[in-house]
């Protein structure tokens, strides 16, 4: 009878879920205690239950928020309504395992590691052996190690492409029930958040500023951007794996590709390291002062991402820091000077966009409460508000001051359109302000200006009068 009905065994990380327990507690413990974390996992790398109980234990995962795998579930869900036992067997940790059984109502009675034995490959086929008997339960994995669980189970269960292992059941004969798995290279490129590169449009104002349209000029900051799109992709995955549960808490940011497991956290690892490696080998190749600026936005991001971005009014600065450091990299790729005064008008106007975003992301929450991962919560769109109009302020003080400069007054013989020009940049800022407070913009304020028709006209407005200002269209 046992035959008949066998019991369903599921293997969690990659079956069951749509992600690893155990890269999820490294991560949900970087987090919170990233030197304990890392401290951790280089004295027990080689004691993989330890290194699984102790990671667990610093994380404290939501495993209700953990990705399913729907077939799998919807299977599990089939087997239970017809009576059929459905258990958890895996090697991640017991107390996560036990509490995702719970979460989804499977059978209390679960197998996995323990904080002295791993329980994997051939570990597991014996005790599901000993608690079912050979050929008494069917199982569900997707990695050839499981090729050991299969030979003495009824029935496999594949999730994805296991070739190897696939192809040795096809030889003994075992019936096999294949479920769509893997992921997709377009969501791997979705994770490195491609229309995010289109901020390091900023490189190019320093070029601008200079007036140095040449070629060589021009091919340096291209260059310069490609190694910034790099590497702001790299911290991008680092920041996602950091707040895979905030984003899962999300009502949008639910549904990126590590939160939502559509791409394994795995790859996601793999993929920023080879963005990081890429990003800093064109930086060397630029020279060092633009590898210097390179190797301090992925430090600096870095730490937003592990802690800063957590701290009140610290978040914003430290974001209007990263945006100027684009326009500082753009100086060192193309090697002409910056004026200060380009950097004291550009950090007030990334002050604004910053409170911008954070306005955006409260007016657009579902609740009062503070916005997951971050210090504010709705009470707070008044000081950011106030904050922002500081920041508008400063920057047109700012570029003022600047058209009374020694370098303002070389560079435009026609001063009084550099005045008139104040005027589209109030503009776009006020814009910018008013569409932040009722929510009418997307999550970036970069990334939606580069969009904005109405905005771009304005800057272009503004651009167009420093240009005539220097006297640059007389030669066209």
């Amino acid at each position: 009878m046992a035959n008949e009905n066998p019991t369903l065994v599921l293997d969690v990380d990659g079956t069951f879920l749509k992600t690893d327990m155990l890269l999820e507690c490294f991560w949900g413990g970087m987090g919170k205690d990233p030197l304990r974390v890392l401290s951790i996992s280089l004295r027990h790398f080689t004691n993989p239950a330890v290194l699984k109980r102790e990671l667990a234990e610093i994380a404290n995962l939501r495993t209700d928020l953990l990705p399913v795998h729907p077939e799998i579930k919807a299977h599990a869900d089939e087997a239970m309504a017809s009576g059929r036992k459905v258990v958890l067997a895996s090697a991640s940790d017991e107390q996560l395992v036990s509490a995702l059984a719970r979460d989804h109502g499977l059978s209390e009675q679960v197998f996995a590691s323990d904080g002295d034995n791993n329980l994997k490959g051939g570990a597991k086929a014996r005790a599901l052996t000993d608690a079912y008997g050979a050929g008494g339960f069917d199982y569900a994995g997707n990695e050839n190690t499981d090729l050991a669980i299969w030979d003495v189970s009824k029935n496999a269960l594949i999730v994805g492409d296991v070739g190897r292992a696939e192809r040795s059941l096809a030889a003994d004969g075992k019936p096999v029930i294949k479920f769509p798995g893997g992921w997709a290279f377009s969501d791997a490129l979705k994770a490195m958040r491609p229309h995010q590169w289109v901020k390091n449009v900023l490189l190019i104002l320093p070029m601008l500023a200079a007036h140095d349209f040449t070629a060589a000029t021009l091919a340096l900051v291209l260059l310069g951007m490609i190694a910034f799109s790099f590497a702001a992709s790299c911290i991008y995955i680092v920041n996602d794996l950091l707040d895979l549960e905030a984003d899962r808490l999300h009502a949008t940011k639910c549904r990126r590709p590590f939160a939502s497991g559509a791409v394994p956290i795995g790859i996601g690892m793999l993929l920023c390291g080879l963005l990081g490696i890429v990003a800093l080998g064109l930086g060397s190749f630029l020279g060092l002062p633009f590898f210097l600026v390179v190797a301090g936005y992925m430090v600096l991001s870095l730490a937003y991402s592990l802690r800063l971005k957590r701290v009140r009014w610290v978040d914003i600065a430290i974001l209007a820091a990263l945006y100027t450091l684009r326009v500082v990299a753009g100086a060192a790729a193309g090697q002409v000077e910056v004026s200060g005064f380009m950097l004291v008008f550009i950090f007030p106007i990334f002050i604004t966009l910053g409170c911008v975003k954070r306005l955006t992301e409260l007016t657009l929450a579902n609740n009062d409460e503070r916005l997951p991962g971050r210090g504010y919560g709705r009470a707070d769109r008044g000081d950011l508000l106030n904050v922002a109009w500081i920041g508008f302020a400063g920057a047109l003080v700012t570029f003022f001051l600047y058209t009374m400069s020694e370098q303002a007054i070389e560079l435009y013989p026609t001063r009084w359109l550099l005045w008139a020009a104040m005027i589209p940049i109030a503009m776009w800022l006020i814009r910018m302000i008013r569409l932040g407070y009722f929510g009418k913009q997307d999550y970036d304020p970069i990334v939606f200006a580069l969009r904005d028709k109405r905005g771009i006209g304005l800057l272009l407005i503004t651009l167009s009068m420093m240009f005539y200002a220097a006297g640059l269209w007389q030669g066209f």
